[in-house]
């Protein structure tokens, strides 16, 4: 894994000793944030149903001088989720950073012609597996008396999507449980938000672009900075999130989607 930068002394790094779980952490956002979070010198917890991407992915974060932990599981399991808090709090201790990233993002059609079973798959995963994330994240963060949790969800959480009805109702979800949660638990020293990225340079979006080239152009040309985001771009925003530098943002949805919903 060449090219992977070394990070620096521990005490110049602004999550030094800090630990952040990254879900859907194989690829895309998840490998970019859960990467980004190892420069800054999280210990991390790199979560993914991918058993060889993720296992890359923590690979890359020991390569570069960091400390990270693989482990399956799959969000939509509550017993699944359960465990994998709890390896890592029997790791390392504590769970100061969860960033709730992994979802699906299916081929969907016009409400009237949407399939019931493709319906339950985008909600169990993008929806039961934000909640259960933040069910179980939520109790260790309030035995500790702090923490900060970033979901991950869309501009199709703010917007309409139209054909896309199902994966648009899912994103919208997040977006709801990150503002009553964010409310619920203020005074307990922990923070919510939620990041919604437009077009962002990943797999699933390649899978896309494969299926349907000329809507992939037309999407390229809806954001009016005439490309799509690198997936690190938007680990960027999940760090200043997660950080101090954030400390009285709470319940915020942070659009990064190069104007996207601007217009």
């Amino acid at each position: 894994m060449k090219g992977i930068s070394k990070i620096p002394p521990a005490n110049d790094l602004p999550f030094a000793g800090k630990v952040a779980l990254v879900t859907g952490a194989a690829s895309g956002i998840g490998r970019a944030t859960a990467l980004a979070f190892g420069r800054a010198g999280a210990h991390v917890v790199v979560a993914d149903t991918a058993v060889d991407g993720g296992h890359a992915t923590a690979a890359m974060i020991v390569e570069s001088g960091g400390k990270a932990l693989f482990v399956r599981s799959d969000i939509a399991r509550a017993g699944e989720v359960e465990a994998l808090v709890e390896k890592a709090i029997n790791y390392y201790g504590r769970l100061d950073i969860a960033v709730n990233n992994a979802g699906v993002d299916e081929e969907s059609a016009p409400v009237a012609d949407g399939d019931e079973e493709q319906f339950d798959r985008i909600m169990a995963a993008n929806v039961k597996g934000v909640w259960l994330c933040m069910k179980y994240q939520l109790r260790q963060m309030l035995k500790q008396g702090s923490g900060t949790i970033v979901n991950v969800s869309s501009v199709s959480g703010l917007v309409g999507a139209p054909g896309r009805a199902v994966y648009a109702a899912s994103k919208h979800a997040v977006v709801g449980l990150t503002r009553s949660a964010a409310a619920e638990y203020a005074r307990d020293g922990i923070r919510i938000n939620v990041l919604c990225p437009g077009g962002v340079k990943t797999p699933m979006l390649a899978r896309f672009a494969e299926r349907d080239p000329s809507a992939e152009k037309k999407l390229r040309a809806a954001h009016p900075m005439g490309r799509f985001a690198e997936a690190g771009e938007v680990a960027q925003a999940a760090l200043w999130l997660a950080s101090d530098g954030a400390s009285y943002v709470n319940g915020h949805e942070m659009v990064v989607d190069g104007g996207f919903t601007a217009v």
